[in-house]
């Protein structure tokens, strides 16, 4: 590999990355987290008395990716135009998706997976009192596309094992 880490200047100090000089272009990204839990806790979802967890974690999601610079020190705050967060629910657990998009010089890589990463810990702070053994899995990057490097979708992932 001959790539530089680019977030280190010649000296091997810690940088933000400087952006001026690229083109502000459409971009995207998605991400998947995984909140493995019990068939019980899962059939217990709807009947949360803090809420509906999912809800709450699609606004957590939402609001984590806005907050994503104040977060993870070198990311640029950037102008979001959309961010979606949405749940898929199997017996064995809940598949969260977040999608965050911009008109910027950078990507929106970071904020999908902040999203993704803080819907899936609100989960577990909404179920913890059913179990405490709950996990949080495979947090990647699903997909993205625009600037300079262009498409990218993962080859193969671990999806979450579904069983009846």
């Amino acid at each position: 590999m001959n790539k530089r880490l680019s977030h280190y200047d010649s000296a091997g100090r810690a940088s933000i990355v400087d952006v001026s000089d690229k083109p502000i272009t459409e971009r995207s990204a998605t991400a998947r987290a995984f909140v493995a839990m019990t068939p019980k806790v899962v059939s217990a979802l709807p009947n949360n008395r803090k809420g509906d967890p999912l809800e709450v974690a699609r606004i957590a999601g939402i609001c984590a990716a806005k907050k994503t610079a104040d977060l993870i020190p070198l990311c640029h705050p950037l102008p979001l135009t959309h961010i979606a967060v949405e749940f898929r629910v199997n017996i064995n657990g809940i598949e969260v998706e977040a999608t965050a998009r911009t008109a910027a010089r950078t990507g929106v890589e970071m904020e999908a997976m902040t999203a993704a990463a803080i819907a899936a810990l609100t989960i577990y702070d909404m179920t913890k009192g059913l179990d405490k053994g709950i996990e949080i899995r495979d947090i990647f990057l699903l997909e993205k596309r625009g600037g300079k490097s262009g498409f990218y979708r993962r080859r193969s992932g671990k999806k979450p094992e579904v069983r009846d």
